[in-house]
């Protein structure tokens, strides 16, 4: 697998430019499934993420095109035939976005066979939460030999009261909601700006749907939904990894094509510890560190609270702050295995149950590093890019899922980074990542 080697110091200097954000463009993408109609999504992120969603709905009888050269970033996809309404394991087992193709399959074709979904080893996200929606809007569901099946002659609207907050959930139900006959009214929803792009796409489409942004979200069902364009939205978790990379470096850096109203905790947070953040316009961020960092508590919540993807980032700034600063994790039980990779690399941090309270300033020092998942391997890229010496960093297949050329764009600004070539063929990789 590959590795990334990054040799510490440098400061981040110039501009870095953010790319769509893919947990935008795996619902938007599953939403094609709804109509016989073309969909165009633009600023769709090349990450590894959302070639296992081509794949995914291929496999079902989709065409899938991605764009090249100047429209690298687009994605057409036409879904008039559903041949093999299946998500299978093979394809789904490294990706738990998986599950958001189970609603819009029901409403579409009547019947999904779905595997249980895999990906990072965060803590469990279990998918009841959808199983107990699309049962109260009238499928009928099992579960053997790994996978969901449900049935359902047509979606009746209903009223959902998520017992626990949750985006895959209700991006799942919102896509059955649309085509259900009559009204479904969920409450207790995810806010996250994900959820309202993925709105914005279905109203595009024709859905009628009212308070996506709130906890409170009304859709009327409609017979059918037509083709659509939809520019995805920035990722507000690459923009918050860019922001605590200037600051964590020292650095001057313009973080450009981002949406400054989707980071507003990163950025109060950054600004608690002493980092100078500017608002340049709609959609540019300047991050300044030229003094000394303060510790700062965080609290991971759910949108528009400090965000559970941007917890180990933010632990990495930590072990450089001065005080002691306590990071607490509400939303997944698993989420601190970054913690003894950076212990490794002089970090003193110690973890009282869903607490970790790290002390600095440390002095980090390079070392041979693992990557455990997406944002944990995000953290560790921002320890190295401070730690004294070259650092390597093993199984960077996890940056791949969600951040795009993540290494040329810190080269790009300053960054000592190189990735080491693939040592296993395709098959051995994917032996081993599965």
């Amino acid at each position: 697998m590959d590795k990334f080697v990054i040799r510490g110091g440098n400061p981040l200097l110039g501009t870095v430019r953010i790319s769509g954000a893919k947990n935008s463009a795996l619902p938007c993408m599953a939403a094609a499934i709804l109509t016989e109609d073309e969909v165009t999504l633009e600023n769709v992120p090349q990450v590894r993420d959302i070639e296992t969603e081509r794949r995914l709905l291929v496999s079902m009888g989709a065409e899938v095109e991605l764009g090249y050269g100047r429209a690298q970033h687009r994605t057409t996809i036409s879904c008039h035939s559903l041949s093999d309404p299946v998500a299978k394991y093979e394809i789904v087992k490294t990706m738990r976005a998986s599950s958001l193709v189970l609603g819009p399959l029901i409403a579409r074709a009547g019947i999904a066979r779905v595997a249980m979904p895999g990906g990072c080893a965060i803590g469990g996200r279990p998918i009841d939460l959808h199983i107990k929606g699309l049962e109260k809007m009238g499928a009928t569901i099992t579960q053997e030999h790994g996978y969901l099946e449900a049935r359902a002659e047509r979606l009746k609207g209903a009223h959902l009261v998520f017992e626990r907050i949750t985006v895959t959930g209700t991006e799942d139900l919102l896509m059955a909601a649309v085509l259900a006959e009559g009204e479904t009214l969920m409450e207790n929803c995810a806010r996250e700006p994900e959820v309202q792009d993925l709105a914005a796409l279905l109203t595009a489409m024709g859905a009628k749907i009212k308070g996506a942004g709130t906890s409170t979200i009304r859709v009327q069902g409609v017979q059918r939904l037509h083709g659509a364009r939809h520019r995805i939205n920035p990722d507000r978790i690459e923009a918050g990894t860019f922001l605590i990379a200037g600051a964590i470096t020292g650095g001057d850096l313009m973080v450009a094509n981002c949406n400054p109203a989707h980071l507003g905790a990163v950025i109060a947070k950054l600004q608690e510890t002493g980092v100078r953040v500017d608002i340049l316009g709609p959609d540019t961020v300047r991050v300044r560190a030229d003094g000394r960092l303060r510790a700062a508590d965080i609290s991971t919540e759910e949108y528009p609270g400090f965000p559970t993807d941007m917890q180990a980032q933010y632990m990495a700034l930590a072990t450089l702050s001065e005080g002691v600063s306590a990071v607490k994790e509400n939303i997944f039980e698993n989420r601190f295995m970054h913690v003894q990779e950076l212990v490794r690399m002089g970090a003193n941090i110690k973890v009282d149950g869903s607490t970790a309270i790290v002390r600095g300033p440390a002095r980090l020092s390079a070392a041979a590093v693992m990557c455990s998942d997406l944002r944990a391997s995000a953290s560790l890229v921002l320890a190295a890019l401070v730690a004294d010496g070259e650092s390597i960093l093993d199984r960077v297949y996890h940056m791949d899922r969600g951040y795009e050329r993540i290494e040329e764009k810190l080269r790009g600004v300053g960054a000592q980074i190189r990735r080491m070539g693939n040592i296993f063929t395709p098959k051995e990789e994917e032996l081993v990542a599965g």
